[in-house]
């Protein structure tokens, strides 16, 4: 017997609320881009994990994923070989990415995290601390030197 449109078992639907929002995918059903609440230089403050409660900007984002990489956070020890001979090896310390649903916007006046909300100011879509109601300024993209 086929479950009804409306019914619960019906794909997409698991009761009263939104429906599923279907990505994008690729062949092997992954999505080809992670929607975010976080952009590349916000100030976020981690939420889970073993560096919770650390705060720092976002200095690189994978959208593949859904991961980002936060300043100062999450670092990993890497040893590396000698390239040349009588050279000695190096530790490096890198910034390895955390999923970005780890993280929360942080008001750096109240000392608070939040959550974001969308609102229109004088005809354009802005980002917004929900707790707070503090506008989050729009990153304008780096321009590269021309040559």
């Amino acid at each position: 017997m086929p479950a009804d449109k409306n019914s619960a078992d019906s794909p997409g639907s698991s009761g009263p609320g939104k429906k599923w929002e279907h990505y994008e995918l690729n062949k092997n059903g992954k999505p080809l881009r992670v929607p975010m609440h976080v952009q590349k230089g916000d100030l976020v403050q981690i939420i889970s994990g073993a560096e919770k409660g650390k705060t720092g900007t976002i200095t690189n984002i994978i959208t593949k994923t859904g991961q980002i990489v936060v300043e100062g956070a999450n670092l990993k020890t890497r040893h590396n070989k000698p390239k040349a001979e009588g050279e000695s090896g190096q530790i490096t310390q890198n910034e390895s990415p955390i999923h970005h649903s780890n993280v929360m916007l942080y008001s750096q006046d109240q000392k608070v995290r939040s959550r974001v909300g969308f609102r229109e100011e004088n005809g354009k879509k802005v980002r917004y601390l929900k707790k707070t109601g503090e506008v989050l300024q729009p990153k304008l993209p780096e321009k590269k030197p021309s040559q």
